[in-house]
């Protein structure tokens, strides 16, 4: 998938996607849609598509706001998301080191030493 690409998540995936906006899962929403890494429901389009257009959007409570339980409800679905951008960002690395791209500049790319880029996602030990 490139940059501009973007497709509806599919049953094929992982079972845990989730909107990473609101972290409701797949079957919690109509529409999933993916991207680089990470995914956005049909929902949470509604909302960015009211705010963008300047009509007041619908009050949705801040985290403060929220219930220890549903709180720690979110942790799972927020590891999902971090999960589904590791995985990202290992098929990034890989294309990019498939096209000869060295670690120094994969490195340079996430801010870190080549060393580290080579540790991280290299495979090797």
């Amino acid at each position: 998938m490139t940059g501009s690409q973007s497709s509806t998540a599919d049953d094929s995936r992982v079972d845990s996607v989730c909107c990473s906006f609101c972290l409701k899962d797949k079957d919690s929403v109509a529409k999933l849609v993916a991207g680089l890494g990470v995914y956005i429901c049909n929902e949470c389009v509604e909302l960015c598509s009211l705010i963008i257009a300047e009509d007041p959007a619908p009050r949705v409570g801040g985290w403060d706001e929220q219930p220890d339980d549903a709180l720690l409800a979110n942790l799972g679905r927020l590891q999902a998301v971090v999960s589904q951008v590791d995985a990202a960002l290992h098929n990034h690395v890989g294309m990019l080191r498939d096209r000869g791209v060295s670690w120094t500049r994969v490195g340079e790319a996430l801010g870190v030493s080549k060393q580290a880029a080579w540790e991280r996602f290299s495979g090797e030990d």
